[in-house]
């Protein structure tokens, strides 16, 4: 199973915000959907950076309450890992567990076709691996 397949079932919208939108905007976006991250985009949608609940919580512990005037641009993780459509599942969740991170956005070249989340890759794993049992069960039962 690909990523394609994961953006497939999921879909392709993802949760975005301009630079200049303030973190306290950007935590009520989060709340709003039951997200844990949005990517940061410029007007031409090029990808710029990723902010998550991680971001922000780290950012409160130094900053405080100014964390919340704070801008997208200024919290941002800019050094992002990014993932294609063709990645396998198993290889995504590899990436994921490695380098520690719970979201990839998936670029086709250049540009941005999905987000996928630590949960989306969980979630294929594990329905893959019941058809697979069920297959077997079936196999063995001569079904």
């Amino acid at each position: 199973m690909t990523i394609a397949a994961i953006l497939k079932h999921k879909g392709n919208e993802v949760a975005r915000v301009i630079p200049t939108a303030t973190i306290a905007e950007v935590a009520k976006r989060l709340r709003s959907r039951r997200i844990g991250a949005v990517l940061v985009l410029d007007t031409t949608d090029q990808l710029l950076g990723i902010v998550s609940e991680r971001d922000i919580v780290s950012s409160l512990a130094e900053h405080g309450a100014e964390t919340l005037r704070m801008t997208a641009a200024q919290l941002m993780t800019r050094d992002l890992f990014t993932t294609t459509p063709q990645t396998s599942v198993a290889e995504a969740m590899a990436q994921m567990t490695q380098r520690r991170v719970r979201h990839l956005p998936v670029l086709e070249g250049e540009r941005l076709v999905g987000l996928v989340s630590i949960g989306d890759v969980v979630k294929a794993r594990i329905d893959s691996q019941e058809q697979e049992v069920d297959s077997l069960k079936a196999y063995v039962t001569g079904a």
